[in-house]
C-alpha cells in the first residue's frame, strides 16, 4: 500500500462517506489517480464505492477494522513478527492486526505454520509463501470472518504452541484487556489454553477504549506489542504485572 493510499483510507474512515472530487483536492492529485487508488483498495476489501463517492463498510466488518490506524497496525505486526523464529508454529486470533501479522510472517519468515480461528486470515494469505495454515473449526462469525464456539475448543485442544497472538478492543486500568464480543472472548480463552504465552497486539488508541467483556486479566497476558503512543500510566500498570512490552517505533 502506498503512502497516498494510506492517507486516503484515513480520510474515508474520518468522513465515512466522501466525494472522489474532494479526495483528489485534499490529496492534491487528479480524480483519475484517486479512482485508480479506490479500485485497488476496493479490490483489497478495504472500502466500498458508490457513484462519485468512497465509503466505509460496516464498522464491525473485519475489512473496515483493518483500515483504522492501518499504518500503526502494520508497524505493530512487523514488530510482532520479530518475536517469531523461522520454522515456528504460532496461533493467531481473528483480529485485524493479527491478519497483518500473518502477512508479515509470510513475507519475513521461513517455514511458518499458522493455526488460526480466522477464515479471513486463511484467505488473505492463501497465495503467500507460508508453509501451512490450519483453520480451527467452529461457528462462522460473519463480521469477523472467524470461528467461535465450543468446536473451536475441541479443535484447539489438539495443538500446543509457544505463542498465541491476539488483538483487543479496549483496556481497563484495574481489570485488564476487554472485548466487545463474548463468543470471541471464549474462543480466545480456548486458544490461549493451547499456548505457552499470550501476546496482545494493540495500537495505543485501544488504551482509551473500554469493551464490554473482560477478555484477559493482566495475569493471563505475557507480552504486549504496541506503538509509541502508549502512555506512561499504562506502561506502569503493565510493568506492575511483569508484562513484557515491545514498542513499534
Amino acid at each position: 500500500m502506498t503512502e497516498r493510499q494510506s492517507k486516503l483510507i484515513k480520510l474515508v474512515n474520518t468522513y465515512q462517506k466522501i466525494e472522489v472530487s474532494r479526495l483528489a483536492e485534499m490529496l492534491d492529485v487528479s480524480q483519475v489517480t484517486i479512482r485508480k487508488d479506490l479500485d485497488h483498495l476496493e479490490d483489497e476489501g478495504l472500502l466500498t464505492r458508490e457513484h462519485g463517492y468512497a465509503l466505509i463498510k460496516n464498522a464491525n466488518d473485519i475489512n473496515t477494522r483493518l483500515t483504522i490506524n492501518y499504518d500503526t497496525k502494520l508497524k505493530i505486526a512487523t514488530k510482532a513478527a520479530e518475536m517469531v523464529s523461522n520454522g515456528e508454529t504460532v496461533m493467531l486470533e481473528s483480529g485485524s492486526t493479527c491478519a497483518l501479522l500473518a502477512e508479515q510472517l509470510a513475507r519475513l519468515k521461513k517455514d511458518i505454520t499458522i493455526i488460526t480461528s480466522s477464515a479471513y486470515i486463511a484467505i488473505r494469505i492463501r497465495e503467500m509463501p507460508i508453509r501451512k495454515v490450519i483453520l480451527l473449526g467452529g461457528e462462522y462469525q460473519k463480521e469477523y470472518q472467524g470461528m467461535v464456539g465450543p468446536l473451536v475448543r475441541k479443535c484447539a485442544r489438539e495443538f500446543f504452541v509457544d505463542k498465541f497472538f491476539v488483538g483487543t478492543d479496549g483496556f481497563i486500568h484495574d481489570a485488564g484487556f476487554t472485548c466487545d464480543d463474548l463468543m470471541r472472548v471464549e474462543t480466545m480463552h480456548y486458544m490461549a489454553d493451547s499456548a505457552n504465552s499470550t501476546i496482545i497486539l494493540a495500537d495505543s488508541s485501544k488504551f482509551s477504549q473500554k469493551g464490554v467483556v473482560i477478555q484477559s486479566t493482566f495475569n493471563e497476558v505475557d507480552a504486549l506489542c504496541t506503538d509509541s503512543g502508549v502512555t506512561q500510566d499504562v506502561l506502569d500498570v503493565l510493568n506492575r504485572y511483569n508484562i513484557q512490552v515491545s514498542i513499534a517505533e
